[in-house]
């Protein structure tokens, strides 16, 4: 018994030490201590082979050249041999772009001091003066239904408007002529127009995501700068930029297209230029572009620029109308924004066309990474935001005034579990945007905006999916009426630019992840990789004890959190009751986050990057931690009522138990004969902690009721869209008839009891509204508005009908005789 103490007393050293991150030197000098007392418990303590192997691990831990000979260098050449090289377009994958908070998550021990001082983002005088004009100008000019059925393009006066009105000179420099706005004032912008028209929010979208405008203002020479960003800003030029092709999508790095660099004559001169040969595809704004962008590998075949022969990824700017360009035709990705293929054969141009100058030949790579946040972070979020809030407004509305079984078909739990999640994941979306768009103010930070593209755009889909549930054959059917199905038909485009999905979970979030955010791996594999293999062993030796005091540290603290509850855990200085147990619970993932993800690198190696199912589940906790900061830190900025937290609650409840699912997932397909399974018993030995569970029937049924209702969070979520006030739009039918129920309901629903008890005389509605008011069942000064809502309401629940040739709209929106 004495010797198991002493035991239990030795590892709980050990993980103090680790724990409190103590020095090696202190904790090596601790250790012995401790051993040394314990002894007094275990005489085998005291036996001279444990004295001889404690005094030989304590001085080869802590002699330098001793621990290189005997521990670093045989790992170091170990790891040498397994672990894959870094490619050159690999490398500048990884190095593009900053980390943010999303690596304090993954370290394992968020700084929170830090996150406090996070603040979001407000919009400034004249951002908040182009919403409430321009952009409100804009969406009063859109008519969806026209635009997709009748047009399949945007009217001429909208296309003036938004080149004129500086839509598409967001984020170009002031001094050029444009406005540039804050990401958080772009988002905010593009998420209003989409919830008008998803067409012109794209248009509006791609000279403010990736295209020239974003990459001649961060990487253009001064004479580009001056030639293209006033013309851009005014609207003059219109851009576009070609990086995908047929046979390069996800792996734009592969791209077949070529420029080769040689001497030909432009305007009777020779000039030394590139020729170039490409074919892209699903390039968005093409068919009208006046200038293009383009992505291509450039080669130097007689050496003209230096001793390389092949350059790289390089970003060129040409016109459109060049020789041997050909644009024009369109794609119809089932949305009728302009989008088309480019091609071109012996294009000639000068080397003054490579954005940045000949100095960025073989750097696009890296600059198409860095400048993918925009599209990433701030655009298709933004698309998916508008989603969230228009879902939640007229999934609500709809839910409570479309009725069956005498009962509003929102109050049926079965409706209630689909429209309690739209709730949820409306206010997730929106607290989402404020943090993402908030962390691109601090750089380009990649991790973050290829989890908010995964994540948002799959919100999106999952809310949609669940609105077309709930209003069924209203929104099946096509026509002007619906408010639905357009959202829906668009939602694979958003899943599947700027990084298909698919490819966007499994390989990069945990792949780049773990490379950017992880506080010494890419040091490592770099020192690893080093030419000079002398001074690579020196720098890998640091690295090493680091890394492996990191993880045991990580380790030691997710098991005593575990034992010990919320109490260890840390949160916030300026969290409150509701939060600080959910910032503790983060802490606590953190820990185990990093732990595992230690563990699957070590065992796994450079095959972790192959088992895709297993790094996505890792970057899948990682994605939810940081979202459940965005939950967190949006709730505290909202009114502190019962909506807030009850949509505060139910979505970080969604967060964390898809976190938990992630982690159950990896634990039982780990493999390493059942480690996944001893992780799991260590970090969780009473299971699932309860607010790691998924929403229970209670919370459901409260948000799918509130969801039907005015509230704080409701006018939150409303107040960054377009609500159209219209009785004769989609959304304004819906609105005006909801407003209307408000008003009339408690008089309405005594209506139907007694028509249902069949107390009513009456060939008509108002007849039975009358006979209503005469027996007091309601009062006479009722009976006209609720007269005039029920026939709002009959109207909202009408479909259009059209002609056999399906161009006529024919509505019989007469109610029938009772």
């Amino acid at each position: 018994m004495l010797s198991l103490l002493a035991i239990v007393l030795l590892i709980a050293t050990l993980m103090t030490l680790f724990y409190q991150q103590i020095s090696r030197g202190i904790g090596s000098a601790v250790f012995v201590i401790v051993w040394l007392l314990c002894g007094f418990l275990a005489s085998w303590l005291f036996h001279p082979i444990s004295l001889i192997l404690l005094a030989a691990g304590v001085t080869v831990l802590n002699h330098v050249d001793l621990r290189q000979r005997f521990i670093t260098k045989p790992v170091y050449n170990a790891l040498g041999k397994v672990m894959p090289a870094i490619g050159d377009t690999e490398r500048e994958a990884i190095e593009a772009g900053t980390t943010w908070f999303e690596a304090d998550l993954f370290s394992g021990r968020p700084d929170w001091e830090k996150f406090a001082h996070i603040q979001f983002t407000t919009l400034t005088d004249d951002e908040q003066s182009f919403i409430d004009n321009e952009v409100v100008q804009l969406c009063d000019m859109l008519d969806e239904w026209q635009i997709f059925h009748e047009l399949r393009d945007l009217p001429e006066e909208v296309w003036d408007f938004l080149k004129h009105k500086g839509f598409f000179s967001l984020i170009i420099p002031t001094e050029y002529g444009g406005k540039a706005f804050s990401p958080y004032a772009q988002s905010r912008i593009m998420s209003k127009i989409a919830t008008r028209s998803l067409t012109a929010a794209v248009t509006a979208m791609v000279p403010n995501s990736l295209g020239p405008g974003e990459l001649l203002a961060e990487y253009g020479t001064q004479e580009q700068k001056d030639r293209w960003l006033p013309g851009l800003a005014k609207g003059d030029e219109i851009p576009c930029f070609g990086l995908t092709g047929p046979e390069a999508g996800s792996d734009a790095g592969a791209i077949p297209d070529t420029g080769v660099i040689c001497k030909g004559k432009i305007d009777g001169k020779e000039v030394l230029g590139m020729r170039l040969n490409f074919a892209k595809r699903w390039i968005t704004l093409a068919p009208v572009a006046t200038v293009v962008g383009l992505a291509f590998k450039l080669y130097d075949p007689e050496k003209l620029l230096g001793d390389e022969e092949e350059l790289g990824i390089t970003c060129a700017l040409i016109p459109a109308d060049t020789k041997g360009v050909e644009i024009g035709r369109r794609h119809y990705p089932g949305s009728p924004f302009m989008n088309g293929p480019i091609n071109g054969k012996d294009v000639f141009v000068p080397l003054d066309a490579i954005i940045g100058g000949p100095d960025m030949a073989g750097r696009g790579w890296r600059m198409l990474i860095e400048c993918l946040g925009a599209g990433r972070g701030v655009s298709l979020p933004a698309l998916a935001t508008a989603s969230g809030e228009m879902g939640y407004r007229m999934t609500g509305a709809f839910g409570r005034i479309r009725r069956q079984f005498n009962t509003a078909v929102g109050e049926f739990e079965g409706v209630q579990e689909a429209s309690a999640d739209v709730a949820a994941l409306a206010y997730t979306l929106e607290a989402y945007r404020h943090l993402v768009t908030r962390s691109l103010e601090d750089g380009a930070p990649s991790v973050v905006t290829a989890m908010a593209k995964y994540h948002a755009t799959e919100m999106m889909r999952e809310l949609i999916n669940h609105g077309m549930d709930i209003a069924g054959g209203r929104g099946i059917q096509l026509g002007p009426r619906n408010f639905l199905a357009l959202p829906y038909q668009s939602t694979p485009i958003a899943i599947t630019v700027e990084g298909a999905n698919i490819l966007t979970r499994s390989l990069m979030i945990f792949g780049q992840g773990a490379m950017r955010c992880h506080p010494f791996l890419y040091d490592e594999l770099q020192a690893i990789q080093a030419e000079d293999k002398k001074q690579g062993l020196q720098d890998f030796d640091d690295l090493f004890f680091s890394h492996a005091g990191h993880t045991l540290g990580n380790i030691s603290s997710a098991i005593v959190q575990a034992l010990a509850g919320p109490y260890l855990s840390d949160a916030p200085g300026n969290s409150d009751a509701f939060s600080a147990p959910w910032y503790r619970l983060v802490s606590r993932y953190s820990a185990v986050l990093a732990s595992v993800s230690d563990m699957a690198l070590a065992l796994l190696g450079g095959d972790l990057k192959r088992r895709e199912l297993l790094s996505a589940r890792l970057g899948d906790v990682h994605s939810q931690l940081l979202i459940a900061c965005a939950i967190l830190k949006y709730h505290a900025t909202l009114p502190r009522d019962e909506a807030n937290d009850a949509h505060a609650h139910y979505a970080l409840r969604l967060a964390f138990s898809r976190a938990h699912d992630s982690l159950e997932a990896f634990s039982r397909n780990f493999g390493f004969f059942g480690i996944g399974h001893v992780l799991k018993r260590l970090f969780f030995p009473l299971g699932r902690p309860c607010k790691a569970q998924a929403p229970s029937d209670d919370q459901i049924r409260t948000l799918g009721q509130m969801i039907m209702e005015p509230s704080s969070v409701r006018d939150a979520l409303a107040e960054p869209a377009y609500i159209s006030q219209d009785p004769e739009d989609s959304i304004g039918r819906v609105e005006a008839t909801f407003n209307k129920l408000l008003e009339v309901e408690p008089g309405f629903l005594a209506y139907l009891k007694a028509e249902g008890k069949g107390q009513l005389e009456g060939k008509t509605v108002l007849e039975k509204l009358q006979d209503a008011a005469r027996k007091g069942i309601i009062n006479e000064s009722q009976v006209d508005a609720i007269n005039e809502y029920d026939a709002m309401r009959y109207d909202c629940l009408l479909t259009d009908a059209f002609d056999k040739d399906l161009k006529e709209v024919k509505v019989h929106a007469e109610r029938p005789m009772m």
